[in-house]
């Protein structure tokens, strides 16, 4: 009688391990939201090169894989069930298989993908794989978004790197350690990044011209962060508030636009959200490295925006960082430094929004 128990047990056992088994044979495209600017090909599959971007399903089976393709390197956050599990590489111009969760007790269980990183280069995510008869089900979008454009600091470049000294590596940058998803899970908000490091107003860092050919007033209008022709429609999403935070890279070193081009360009940008988004909040940020020039412009464009009553202007931040070890990768914020940024600016948005604030440590 024993025997036989015993040897039901296996059966089971193997079962269920064969059920959670991935089953390469069937690649899943529905299901799956996708949160960030993106293009659906016909094929079912999705690229997007703008960091941050995340897919999201609730899957069954206990196993799933996903089937990218990227351009350049760049480095995904995988999160099951609400919390982070590993960090996967993609890197190949071809089709790459990566088992992103197995061996998961029965149920449903949500996936998340996020972007982490910056690069040149555009990801596609051709689908999914799961275990035999699996399902894929789309996550419900949240009740709340926010919309932040920027630079490096928006981007979590460094935010993983062990100390200032240390020079940028993909591998420590990480926008899930950044203000704004720290922002945005604090509030349980969905969330779209468009950051680019480097990138300006006006001027972009290193250029020694006072007006860049590109900066981020022209790519905010693009559906990839590194392609100029295709444009975004502004149909995707409609955030509850919009974050600006640009203007470090146009007042660094050399030349520097005048103040009249970064308020120009500033108000250009606002009048472009307002035509796309309504009447929805727009929180103008000062870089907490803000220097004199840069200071200097924030009156101007208050001046600016003075009939527009739903923009509004962050408490200044000059000092909100003055511990060495709030730094990562060349000065930047590391996960410390974003903490406090975004601790500065969550009070701030909870006026703006009357979005309720808790007492809770956001990780």
């Amino acid at each position: 009688m024993k025997r036989h128990g015993l040897l039901l047990c296996l059966l089971v056992l193997m079962l269920q391990t064969m059920a959670q088994k991935t089953d390469y044979t069937r690649l899943i495209t529905q299901g799956v939201t996708y949160t960030g600017r993106t293009l659906t090909h016909a094929d079912g599959s999705v690229s997007f090169d703008w960091i941050g971007v995340y897919a999201q399903t609730d899957f069954t089976g206990g196993t799933i894989a996903v089937d990218m393709s990227s351009t350049r390197p760049c480095y995904f956050n995988v999160f099951i069930d609400g919390e982070w599990t590993q960090k996967i590489f993609a890197d190949s111009l071809s089709h790459q298989r990566i088992v992103l969760a197995e061996k998961l007790g029965k149920g449903t269980h949500r996936l998340r993908l996020q972007r982490a990183c910056e690069g040149n280069g555009i990801t596609t995510i051709h689908g999914f794989y799961g275990a035999k008869g699996a399902r894929l089900k789309a996550v419900e979008r949240k009740s709340r978004m926010i919309e932040i454009f920027g630079d490096s600091y928006t981007c979590g470049y460094g935010s993983d790197s062990p100390t200032q000294n240390e020079h940028f590596k993909i591998e420590t940058e990480n926008v899930d350690h950044a203000y704004g998803c720290l922002i945005a899970r604090y509030f349980d908000t969905d969330y779209a990044i468009q950051a680019h490091s480097g990138q300006g107003m006006v001027r972009n860092y290193g250029d020694k011209k006072q007006r860049s050919d590109y900066s981020m007033l022209d790519r905010h209008t693009k559906v990839y962060d590194n392609d100029k022709t295709v444009e975004y429609d502004f149909k995707a999403y409609r955030p509850d508030i919009v974050l600006i935070n640009l203007g470090t890279n146009d007042f660094s070193r050399e030349v520097t636009p005048t103040p009249d081009q970064y308020v120009g360009n500033y108000v250009k940008m606002i009048k472009s959200l307002r035509s796309h988004y309504g009447n929805v909040p727009i929180l103008c940020i000062m870089p907490h490295s803000a220097r004199k020039y840069l200071q200097a412009c924030f009156p101007i464009l208050r001046e600016r925006c003075y009939d527009d009553k739903q923009v509004y202007f962050a408490e200044p931040m000059l000092e909100v960082l003055r511990d060495g070890r709030d730094y990562g990768a060349d000065g930047h914020p590391n996960y410390q430094g974003h903490h406090k940024i975004a601790m500065k600016l969550i009070p701030q948005i909870s006026r703006i929004m009357d979005w309720k604030m808790e007492d809770k440590i956001v990780k």
